[in-house]
């Protein structure tokens, strides 16, 4: 037995050594890390060796003024070629090229071939002149790229209306077009072996707290995938608890939503190839607040947001409540009440509990189906759909008319909620929820609430307790938590962030 088990650790052990070997070879870390020449055709023959096999990877040799032979390295389709021929081939025909650097604009040197090598996989340009010690990379990147428009996942109301796109420098741009403040710092990291996916990490020095920033850098640099295509895999790689459904970084499309947050301490993530920005840290009522809550008056915002509690209340508990009280407590549900629910229900085969399963279950495919269909079909499929299932199922016999209202309040009240993260883990605890009500009635749904409840105060995002300012408790805190108190007399920053200079606004800060 003993030997069975040393040769399966063998074979398991040889077969991981094999996969990290093939992984090696294929990644960035495979390229020589070796230094080019001053001859141009030995660097031809290194570059020809790396990228040679691709049809797309183009070079073009020609004779600059001093009568050198060059040659511009580029991938096809990544650059702007009239940027190549006016200003990287056109003057370095006219223009004598001494034993210096060429003077055109947007160049950097190197004598790395890793370096160079990754310049062109991003869209760059690599000018090679024979017999100088280094070559030139030129941003000529060109290839099509969306506009800045108006967020697609949140719905301005009130406020700017320009979003994030996939180009990581226009949304750095758009970042420091409303934070001109010169401690604004950005440290770029180049994640995924074989993506080399560009990440921007962005936070105000002298306010967001030292340790929350050099936490983030650690978590980033730790990150060891082939492939970062989205800033939902820097979501998942560097939260804190994985298997929660809470979402512990928030993620938006407004960049006004961005400098608000970094304002107070906190620190964003853009990643290259997505209009999504990650925050962090996240507490769990930042989820339900709006940047519109700013711009509108104190209690006009604070009344919507007791609207979204409402809603979020709603959501998680209205169906099994529901089931709890038809079910098990029919003395606490008034008789009139009763009555009527008896009547909707008494050609209703199944108890409650599966009655409210295949209507939750019909809604949420239904949404998803609206989602994934084309633009102008999807919300109207969604629509009609819920009316004609709800309706037809009325109609047989499967559901009670009280069953169909309460899901369409429940379906309703997750959409009140301004973050889709935090709406889709209201929807998934829905169901264990209804299942224990349709089990233990009230306690099951109280069993389950203080489970629910401990978890979240147990969370922490980066350091920071995910319920503050509930818990622990912070006065400061809970002027912007739940209803929102005056912008003159919020003077100081939520100190749940730790933020190092703690007030925002100057003069008395007494109120």
């Amino acid at each position: 037995m003993s030997q069975f088990w040393k040769a399966w650790q063998e074979r398991k052990t040889n077969r991981r050594n094999q996969v990290l070997s093939q992984h090696a070879v294929k990644s960035m870390e495979s390229i020589p890390d070796q230094r080019l020449s001053s001859s141009l055709q030995h660097n031809l023959t290194l570059f020809d060796h790396q990228l040679g096999q691709n049809d797309d990877f183009v070079v073009r040799q020609f004779r600059v003024k001093n009568g050198r032979d060059a040659a511009v390295l580029f991938i096809d389709g990544m650059v702007d070629r009239n940027v190549i021929n006016d200003f990287i081939i056109r003057y370095t025909t006219d223009v004598d090229i001494a034993d210096g650097e060429p003077a055109v604009n947007e160049l950097e040197s190197t004598d790395q071939l890793r370096q160079a090598v990754r310049n062109i996989l991003s869209g760059n340009s690599v000018l090679i002149i024979d017999g100088q010690p280094n070559v030139y990379l030129g941003n000529t990147r060109g290839w099509d790229r969306r506009g800045v428009e108006e967020p697609k996942t949140e719905s301005v109301v009130r406020g700017p209306r320009d979003g994030f796109s996939e180009t990581l420098t226009v949304n750095s741009a758009l970042i420091r077009a409303r934070l001109k403040d010169p401690n604004l710092r950005l440290k770029h990291f180049v994640i995924g072996q074989r993506t080399q996916t560009d990440v921007h990490v962005m936070y105000l020095e002298g306010v967001a707290h030292p340790p929350i920033v050099q936490e983030i850098f650690r978590r980033l640099e730790r990150i060891n995938q082939d492939g970062i295509l989205e800033s939902g895999y820097i979501e998942q790689a560097i939260q804190d608890r994985r298997w929660s459904p809470f979402p512990q970084l928030q993620n938006t499309e407004r960049p006004d939503k961005v400098v608000a947050n970094l304002l107070e301490g906190k620190v964003a993530i853009l990643v290259d190839g997505t209009p999504f920005v990650l925050i962090a840290p996240a507490i769990f009522g930042q989820f339900y607040q709006s940047p519109e809550d700013y711009y509108e008056r104190f209690y006009i915002a604070s009344f919507i947001r007791v609207i979204r509690a409402t809603s979020m209340i709603i959501a998680l508990l209205l169906p099994s409540l529901y089931i709890a009280f038809s079910s098990f407590h029919p003395e606490m549900i008034p008789s009139r009440l009763v009555i009527a629910m008896a009547a909707g229900r008494s050609t209703v085969p199944f108890p409650s509990v599966v009655e409210a399963l295949i209507m939750e279950v019909a809604i949420e495919i239904l949404r998803e189906a609206s989602v994934r269909l084309p633009g102008p079909i999807g919300p109207t499929i969604g629509i009609v759909g819920a009316l004609v299932v709800g309706e037809a199922a009325v109609s047989a016999g499967l559901v009670s008319p009280i069953m169909v209202i309460i899901v369409a309040l429940t379906t309703i009240g997750s959409f009140a909620t301004p973050s889709y993260s935090a709406a889709i883990a209201i929807r998934m605890l829905r169901f264990p929820l209804m299942l224990l009500a349709g089990m233990f009635g009230l306690y099951g749904i109280m069993l389950f609430l203080i489970v629910i409840l401990v978890h979240l105060a147990s969370l922490k995002s980066f350091g920071v307790p995910y319920m503050s300012p509930i818990s622990p408790i912070n006065l400061l805190g809970m002027r912007d938590y739940i209803v929102r108190a005056a912008l003159v007399s919020m003077k100081r920053r939520p100190t749940m962030f730790h933020p190092h200079d703690e007030v925002r606004m100057k003069g008395d800060d007494s109120s």
